[in-house]
């Protein structure tokens, strides 16, 4: 199981205290951190086990900002361990769990109004109250992974900061910031296909040492040409704070399931829903791994599991939509399916104006992408809109990315299609926009 990283930051070997004495931070960290840390279900990182030859300060930052939780040990009030600490407050409003050896010193003013849980040393400066301390230690991590309160000062006290528009996924590319020459050259591998996009990972040498902007770049690449085996061999190549992040696990479990491995996606993403908290893309890619298991069994004749992996997808994808309102894909995806049960689900009529009000409010807000026009479209189609339907089509054709992205709506459409035929209701107009989205799958 794949368990979130907790970053310790801390000074290393033997280090005088405030109060003359010498403190042991190798033994507080062996025999409390970071067994709290493993108790508490994360996985300790602590600087000096991923980096040789001292501090990097791009790694060093790296995992300041991806790693989900961290450790801060205050005490000889260290200079690096503070300035770490400024950052990781400036970066994340939670997670982030203090403490200090008692005995040693005041904490400076700057940091002594915050809650700081302290341990006790022995005269030989190691843990005096292992039990005790480490146990502390476990609850104030289990107690962060379940709250929402501020532990960052910035953020406690500067309201709406920062006002930082948190992106999904396929709006990645417009947002990162790296050499300009090498996105343009990511971009023009993606359009001659898979072996392009190898050469040029060729020149990356060590993915795990590699800036992440590029190496995530370079695996929604992958993803563009539908190279599944690629993007979950490069998760395994990354750094251990970028393969851990939630937008990285989302997109192996995609892989995953689109290259046929459907059991380990499902399993990556309940420990993700488990760990992490429910999310409208984790949702919504949970949702497809169901989906994708119902017409398997449909197609196989096992009407039972077919039915039960339907409501499963309906599940997932209505927990998506219910986890983040503003997204519509989850919700459209619901309703479509809920729109193919025999007989269709009641509870469509009521959930397809909500879904309709998400999407029409991300367009009026300004740069809707693919996906905002595709659910238009379906929800077009679902209503048997054929002005708005044809109008959606136009939108749609001319923003998509990537040629998978028109196949999935493709396959909704035709799911809703073939679900009104067998109904004696058909739409004769619905068969050519699959036309010609179609002819936008074709490179």
């Amino acid at each position: 199981m794949l368990r979130p990283l907790c970053f310790v930051l801390m000074p290393f070997g033997k280090k005088p205290g405030a109060a003359g004495m010498m403190i042991d931070f190798d033994a507080v960290y062996r025999d409390i951190i970071a067994v709290a840390i493993e108790d508490a279900g994360l996985e300790p990182l602590r600087a000096d086990e991923e980096m040789a030859g001292g501090i990097i300060h791009k790694p060093m930052f790296e995992r300041l900002v991806l790693c989900e939780y961290a450790v801060a040990d205050l005490s000889t009030a260290n200079a690096n361990v503070f300035y770490e600490l400024g950052v990781r407050h400036a970066v994340r409003p939670f997670t982030t769990v203090l403490l200090f050896s008692k005995g040693t010193g005041q904490l400076p003013f700057d940091v002594a109004p915050l809650r700081a849980m302290p341990y006790q040393l022995s005269s030989d400066g190691k843990p005096d109250n292992i039990s005790h301390d480490l146990n502390a230690l476990k609850d104030r991590l289990v107690e962060a992974k379940r709250s929402s309160m501020k532990d960052s000062p910035v953020y406690q006290l500067l309201e709406d900061f920062p006002d930082i528009d948190h992106t999904k996924t396929d709006v990645f590319r417009e947002r990162v910031r790296y050499s300009a020459d090498l996105k343009q050259r990511l971009a023009d591998a993606r359009e001659k296909g898979i072996d392009a996009v190898r050469t040029l990972e060729n020149e990356f040498g060590d993915i795990g040492s590699s800036e992440s902007g590029p190496v995530v770049d370079l695996f929604l690449s992958y993803r563009a040409v539908k190279a599944w085996p690629d993007m979950i061999r490069l998760v395994k190549a990354m750094s251990a704070p970028l393969s851990h992040t939630v937008m990285i696990q989302e997109q192996l479990a995609l892989a995953l399931n689109r290259d046929g491995r459907s059991k380990e996606a499902e399993r990556v993403l309940l420990e993700l829903i488990e760990n992490r908290g429910p999310s409208s893309e984790t949702y919504g890619i949970l949702g497809r791994v169901y989906k994708d298991r119902w017409e398997a069994s449909d197609k196989q004749g096992e009407k039972m599991a077919a039915a039960s992996y339907l409501e499963k997808a309906v599940d997932a994808y209505k927990k998506g939509f219910e986890a983040d309102f503003r997204d519509a894909y989850p919700g459209i995806n619901a309703v479509t399916l809920m729109e193919l049960k025999e007989p269709p689900d009641a509870e469509r009529v009521n959930l397809l104006p909500v879904v309709a009000y998400a999407v029409e409010r991300k367009i009026a807000l300004g740069k809707p992408d693919y996906w905002d026009f595709a659910t238009r479209l379906e929800i077009a189609v679902l209503a048997k809109d054929e002005n708005k339907a044809m109008a959606a089509l136009g939108n749609c054709l001319t923003s998509i990315r990537e040629v998978w992205e028109p196949e999935t709506t493709i396959r909704n459409l035709r799911l809703i299609r073939e679900a009104r035929e067998r109904r004696k209701d058909p739409v004769p107009w619905a068969l050519p926009i699959e036309n010609e989205l179609e002819k936008k799958t074709v490179k």
